[in-house]
């Protein structure tokens, strides 16, 4: 079976089963200001799974791109990816576990044609915020699944979030396994043994976790299911890796023909680092279709920290001419027919992967120096300075001030450092590390990371307000500056609006506050926010404005404020511009060529 069988047989299965085929969403979340990227085919759906209506109705199906680097470290293996394709399916408010898991055993067993005794189940063993997950495992059982095959086990494998510590909409979930063993099926499922892969998650949001840490049952519950394409595919096929599966293997096949070798040539190394280079690059080359720049601030760092991790590996098999650009070239080629965007934006991709990869040649050049420098320290005690800060500290360990000093002097980036010291096994003094790199990890390393733990959007009365005063605003913009303008991103929170959008020079002090008094303006008229659903040809011909267009449905919102802002959006909203206080401009300055960046308060 193909990814794209895959794709079709999974939409078709539930579309016969009353759900409607949605869109992929932007992997730039809309509606979630705690992750940089889309993790999960839920995040795009929060405003709808907390009770709002969605325009396609209660039963949801989609194919979801999504990227994680919680496990960057873990890619190479045979298993872990950064970028993924994300196969799921949603009640909102309609069924909930019965039908779920009669659902998916159906698809496993019938459509998929797995043998029963070739499936595990996971339930939730409960704990003080919500019971042990009985009414799961009694339904599986009735469906024919052995009590020897059903495991609980603790929040942090069983629920989603996992852990259950970030806000938002969560719940517990059943996990279904796959036997990939050449023997036969052990008769008690063993969550420990790796030959059980997991293929499916049927997450039951009842719960919406407030700031203040309290679950609260939702008055609508949703079902939320995830299958993981690469690996679904990899374990129906009888394959060792994702890395086998035919679109990533075309991508494995142009990287071993640049050091003129097959897969079957490879060392183990070789093999690790041929996989690093093929996830590195796909993820990169969907970023980078989303218009995202190579910087070192949030998305931008993420996607400059996988191009230059994936050029040092490849510079470690020996390829010395550009050469991602090359790789791109066939993600486009494999993906392409699925992802119009990635066709669209060829020309941008290209020019940023060579752009970036010519860039980083005297900084990588450095690491090798690094590496050597630092190998002379631990087996011949030569130990080298750079303004009078030892590469290694008193105590024998890796210093984290050499490292800054390194950034500081040479532009070597500090990740890549830290991969060198974990490759040669040492250890590094972290305390001195983080000290050193405070400033450096509040701009860059730190903010990624800690968007990158997951969660979803704090959906407060106040997060709707400054979501619909993002509306005003971008209305405003385009009177004042003209009708170029438009929205390139944004990052909404309770406590601040932060919005990207097309314009080239900087706003004067003037412009600046024609468009905070046509915002108030609109703000002290109390006008109600009115939300219609048609179909998208209808919204552009009545003047909506709209982003991230490849990613709507047939049927869409659009939020009208009387006759000054008209948008597709999927909220939340509040209900009539009386309720947003008092609209200010903190700051505007540049984001990106091209872009710029306003932060804003409501007050």
């Amino acid at each position: 079976m193909t990814t794209k069988e895959l794709k079709q047989l999974y939409l078709s299965f539930f579309e016969s089963n009353g759900h409607a085929i949605i869109p992929g969403a932007s992997l730039i979340p809309e509606n979630d200001p705690t992750v940089l990227f889309t993790m999960a085919g839920m995040h795009p759906l929060v405003p709808y799974l907390l009770g709002e209506k969605h325009p396609a109705g209660q039963r949801l199906v989609n194919v979801q791109k999504c990227i994680r680097t919680g496990d960057i470290d873990e890619v190479g293996d045979n298993w872990h990816l950064t970028f993924f394709e994300m196969l799921g399916n949603w009640s909102l408010g309609d069924y909930f576990k019965q039908e779920a898991i009669k659902m998916s055993f159906e698809f496993l067993t019938k459509e998929l044609n797995i043998p029963l005794e070739k499936l595990a189940v996971t339930c939730f063993e409960g704990d003080e915020d919500s019971p042990k997950d009985d009414e799961s495992a009694n339904i599986w059982k009735s469906l024919g699944v052995s009590e020897k095959r059903i495991a609980y086990l603790p929040k942090e494998d069983n629920w989603w979030p996992a852990g259950g510590k970030m806000p938002g909409p969560q719940g517990p979930d059943t996990e279904m396994f796959y036997w990939t063993g050449e023997d036969k099926a052990p008769e008690v499922y063993d969550p420990k043994d790796k030959k059980w892969v997991e293929i499916w998650n049927d997450v039951f949001m009842q719960y919406n976790k407030t700031l203040e840490g309290e679950y609260k049952e939702l008055n609508q519950k949703n079902v939320d299911t995830g299958m993981g394409l690469e690996r679904t595919v990899a374990v129906l096929n009888g394959k060792a890796s994702v890395y086998e599966t035919e679109k990533l293997y075309n991508i494995i096949l142009q990287i071993t023909s640049l050091i003129n070798l097959t897969p079957d040539d490879l060392s183990e190394e070789q093999t690790k680092y041929v996989r690093r280079i093929a996830d590195h690059l796909r993820a990169a080359t969907f970023i980078l279709a989303e218009k995202v720049e190579p910087s070192n601030v949030e998305q931008g760092y993420v996607l400059r920290r996988l191009i230059r991790r994936a050029v040092r590996y490849g510079k470690q098999l020996g390829i010395n001419n550009l050469f991602t650009h090359q790789v791109a070239e066939i993600v486009i080629s494999e993906h392409g027919g699925f992802y119009k965007e990635l066709r669209d934006q060829r020309d941008f991709i290209i020019s940023q992967l060579t752009k970036e990869e010519e860039k980083f040649q005297q900084p990588l050049s450095r690491v090798y120096q690094y590496r050597f420098d630092l190998e002379a320290a631990v087996n011949n005690g030569i130990v080298k300075k750079i303004k009078n800060v030892p590469i290694l500290s008193s105590e024998g360990t890796v210093s984290g001030k050499y490292i800054y000093e390194n950034y500081q002097s040479y532009g070597v980036p500090p990740d890549l450092c830290l991969d060198v010291v974990k490759e040669l096994g040492l250890k590094i003094d972290q305390e001195e590390y983080d000290e050193s790199f405070k400033q450096h990890q509040e701009t860059s390393r730190i903010g990624a990371e800690q968007k990158f733990k997951g969660g979803l959007a704090d959906s407060s009365e106040t997060s709707a307000r400054m979501h619909t005063a993002t509306h005003l605003m971008l209305a405003a913009l385009r009177k004042v500056l003209g009708d170029h303008v438009f929205q390139k991103g944004s990052n909404i929170t309770s406590e601040r609006i932060r919005f990207d959008f097309s314009h080239t020079d900087k706003m004067t002090p003037e412009q600046i506050k024609q468009v905070e008094d046509l915002v108030n303006e609109q703000i002290q008229k109390n006008i109600p926010v009115v939300c219609e659903e048609m179909s998208l040809d209808k919204a552009k011909e009545k003047g909506a404005m709209g982003v991230f267009e490849h990613k709507y449905g047939d049927k869409v919102k659009v939020y009208s404020i009387g006759e000054f802002s008209k948008e597709i959006c999927g909220g939340p909203h509040a209900k009539n511009t009386g309720e947003l206080g008092h609209f200010k401009i903190q700051k505007e300055e540049s984001s990106s060529a091209g872009v710029r960046r306003i932060k804003a308060v409501l007050e």
